[in-house]
């Protein structure tokens, strides 16, 4: 018993977090303060539980997508047979993510899985690393985001390609990344310890189609240098409303999108890549396109909810490339709309390098910046039903409104709200809870 990763040495701390974590639940709340009980108690329980998966762990780092792309990459693992952990996409601190390994282990420590998919949060993830070693780190984008946190883009971009180093198997990143697609030359030619480094991306003509591209950041610190044009193990080589096709190594894949955008066909990609470098010849095309039709969409991106007689669309965003990207997938401005953002997007000043076009009306606008939004709005032309800051009182209005002729209203929101909005249409269930 000694030399398992796992014993009777973690009952009283497993047990005690499982008794915080079921009080937490109770009380409608989800915590990550099981997982700190947890782990205050037992230091080595993260690592020693971990260590149980065959495949080892994976991380999923980016500006954007984690959550889908942990989603997409679990599920198609899942499809090939693998049993798979995961944290629910907003359990991705450290102590986030040792109360969703909590809720899965037994009282000894012990979880049954082949390997681990973890979303984490960049800034904290090589500090992770040094405590859950990933085998495998997947990288998505560097976009601006939260710049009230992190202060400079290359910050971001240093903090992953850091982390990305201590994979002991596969490095997997975005070709058309300026910042991502340079991670080779961080290792020395020659060097015997460097990962296998694999790139997913799209064809140029996908990029071109796009509105507003990908919203990659630009990495001026070295502007003079052009892209490198490194082969993509997984190359997204077209997308419509619904689906996208991908070639892996020479497969090609349709596959059934969760949701709607090019931004979600390169997640797909970015996914596949993955799971073809981890699993090798077991990688099946027609697996993955099983796993993808199969598959909903992740927590409040692009779910439909039903609302009363109707449905909502949750589309949710973070930042300034996440709204645009969405905006520019709505096949066709939507009936009914409520945008909404509140205090957890301290500063919006971003929202004036935003492309509205694809909205000619927003019924309410709602969240504490609902003002600054109206603003915004107002200047571009678009027309403004209700600016009601109280989200309960702003989704009464929505429930008002006559049914529209699709039974589908948009909420197009920031995460803060979405996690309010789908407790106040009675979705009471928190993502980091089973």
């Amino acid at each position: 018993m000694a030399n398992k990763p796992y014993g009777p040495k973690y009952f009283v701390p497993v047990v005690a977090g499982k008794a915080v974590r079921a009080v937490a639940k109770i009380r409608g709340g989800g915590s990550a303060f099981p997982g700190y009980v947890t782990t205050r108690l037992a230091p080595n329980f993260l690592r020693d539980v971990t260590s149980q998966f065959r495949y080892g762990i994976v991380y999923v780092l980016g500006s954007n997508g984690k959550s889908t792309t942990t989603h997409m990459l679990t599920e198609v693992l899942r499809g090939h047979g693998l049993t798979v952990f995961t944290n629910p996409s907003g359990a991705n601190l450290p102590q986030g993510i040792a109360s969703s390994i909590l809720a899965e282990s037994s009282v000894f420590g012990r979880l049954k899985a082949d390997i681990g998919v973890l979303e984490v949060d960049e800034a904290f993830a090589l500090e992770f690393a040094a405590v859950v070693p990933p085998a495998t780190v997947l990288v998505l984008n560097t976009q601006v985001d939260q710049l009230y946190r992190f202060y400079e883009t290359e910050r971001v971009a240093d903090m992953m390609l850091d982390t990305a180093e201590r994979a002991s198997a596969h490095i997997v990143t975005n070709r058309e990344d300026p910042y991502l697609s340079k991670i080779a030359r961080r290792y020395a030619a020659g060097d015997a310890t460097r990962p296998d480094i694999t790139y997913f991306g799209a064809t140029e003509a996908v990029i071109a189609a796009a509105p507003h591209g990908l919203f990659n950041a630009k990495d001026y610190r070295d502007a003079h240098i052009t892209l490198e044009p490194h082969v993509a193990r997984a190359e997204l080589v077209g997308t419509d409303r619904a689906g996208a096709t991908i070639d892996v190594a020479g497969q090609v894949i349709d596959v059934i999108l969760p949701a709607k955008g090019l931004h979600y066909g390169i997640d797909a990609a970015a996914a596949l890549a993955t799971a073809s470098v981890i699993l090798g010849e077991d990688f099946s095309g027609e697996s993955a396109a099983k796993a993808f039709a199969a598959m909903k969409p992740a927590y409040g991106r692009g779910e439909l909810l039903q609302f009363g007689e109707e449905q909502v669309e949750f589309v949710m965003f973070k930042n300034a490339a996440s709204l645009q990207l969405n905006l520019d997938a709505l096949p066709e401005p939507p009936e009914q709309v409520l945008l909404a953002i509140d205090e957890g997007t301290p500063d919006i000043s971003w929202i004036y390098d935003i492309d509205f076009a694809a909205l000619d009306h927003v019924d309410v606008i709602t969240g504490a910046k609902a003002w600054q939004i109206a603003l915004r709005l107002e200047h571009e032309g678009i027309r403004i039903g209700t600016v009601e800051p109280d989200l309960k009182k702003a989704i009464d209005i929505m429930k008002g409104l006559p049914k529209p002729s699709s039974g589908l209203k948009t909420w197009i929101v920031n995460y803060e709200i979405m996690m309010l909005a789908r407790k106040q249409i009675g979705f009471l269930e928190l993502e980091n809870q089973r």
